[in-house]
């Protein structure tokens, strides 16, 4: 899970994306995807029972570069799913590119008590999934993000943002070029360290942003970051080459740093986490036959079940969906009891970060103007 789930260039998919999963004998559902989204290229289950192949296609997260794709670049009429990071539905319906989901065309819909308890209207979460009381989107994962650190470099357990800004830590920090992650986050711990004045790091005023700015920028001439990444493989490289000892990213890349044997953790921050969920969105596309918009709901259905979710939390290290633990346990022969485990943990975790708040991520904030131009000002720095 942001602007890229995080930054504006395209996530690097994992997996054969370009190709088709499985042959179908009725038809072919486009999906595009940023890179979490992908089960190991296993759709299988979902061809078994649909009758339908799936042709995965990365697709980049950048807000800015999704309008592009979809008004610019011949998106309507390419895919009929698209699956990022939510909080997109503002400028996507009032440029008639998406259609308002039917709930009731998705059996495991009722079953997510996740969409109840964090994502229902009235919380902040309803902002990554429904927009003027409507849903558009499919809640796909839901994940709360930190930071990593390498407790060997940091000499012990990092329980804040302020590590990020550390002088012990100066020239061995990264943050991602992304201002609603790495943006919000220093206006959370900001608020927490009372720093400066900030309502809401949510949906901050332009002040609140210029105070935002100009704190990275004083850091930034200190010579407190190494790098700003803006890909995946980039952000994995500098944990696993020791390049820094503290960098604000996503999740997995904490995982893929450890299974190359870098003994790199993800932070329990005191002042909480930057939360946020993946939407799927059906494109809008008035060329689309009836079947092909029936196989893009089942194929969103299949994603609220038992087992995508727990295969995408085994793979990714994301909360998917209520059914996922159960099933890991009950099928013992597609999930090991090691594997279950894993997804029970991983569950549980991101549970416990909800509770415990933070901030939500704002994908579309109100001043989102000032937001571009003053992460642009950070940058030029």
């Amino acid at each position: 899970m942001r602007q890229s789930i995080g930054s504006a260039a395209a996530l690097p998919l994992i997996g054969q994306l370009s190709s088709r999963a499985f042959a179908a004998t009725k038809g072919t559902v486009q999906f595009a995807d940023i890179g979490v989204g992908d089960p190991g290229g296993d759709w299988s289950k979902y061809t078994a029972a649909s009758g339908w192949g799936v042709n995965l296609v990365a697709f980049g997260n950048a807000p800015s570069a999704i309008l592009n794709v979809l008004i610019a670049g011949g998106g309507q009429g390419t895919y009929d799913i698209i699956n990022i990071v939510g909080g997109m539905q503002k400028p996507l319906v009032e440029n008639s590119l998406i259609d308002e989901i039917d709930t009731s065309k998705m059996p495991n819909w009722a079953k997510d008590s996740f969409v109840q308890k964090y994502l229902t209207q009235g919380t902040p979460g309803f902002d990554f999934i429904g927009y003027d009381k409507k849903i558009y989107g499919v809640p796909t994962v839901i994940q709360g993000d930190s930071f990593a650190y390498l407790p060997e470099a940091t000499g012990g357990e990092l329980t804040s943002y302020g590590a990020l800004f550390d002088p012990k830590f100066k020239g061995y920090v990264a943050l991602e070029d992304n201002y609603t992650t790495a943006g919000q986050k220093t206006a959370l711990y900001m608020k927490a360290a009372k720093l400066a004045t900030i309502e809401d790091p949510h949906d901050m005023t332009p002040g609140e942003i210029k105070a935002v700015v100009d704190f990275l920028i004083e850091k930034k001439k200190e010579g407190q970051f190494r790098v700003i990444w803006n890909s995946f493989e980039q952000s994995v490289g500098l944990l696993v080459n020791k390049e820094v000892y503290v960098m604000d990213c996503w999740e997995p890349m904490v995982f893929v740093a450890n299974s190359k044997g870098v003994k790199a953790v993800y932070a329990k921050p005191s002042e909480g986490y930057l939360l946020w969920a993946m939407a799927a969105y059906i494109v809008k596309n008035p060329n689309r036959t009836q079947e092909q918009t029936a196989a893009a709901y089942a194929l969103l259905d299949f994603m609220l079940g038992g087992w995508y979710g727990a295969k995408i939390t085994s793979l990714r290290g994301y909360m998917t969906n209520p059914q996922a633990v159960s099933y890991a346990k009950a099928n013992t022969g597609e999930f090991s009891a090691d594997e279950a485990a894993k997804v029970e943990a991983i569950t549980k975790g991101v549970e416990a970060k909800l509770a415990q708040g933070g901030t939500w991520q704002n994908r579309w904030p109100k001043n989102v103007e000032t937001y571009e131009s003053e992460w642009a000002r950070f940058k030029a720095a």
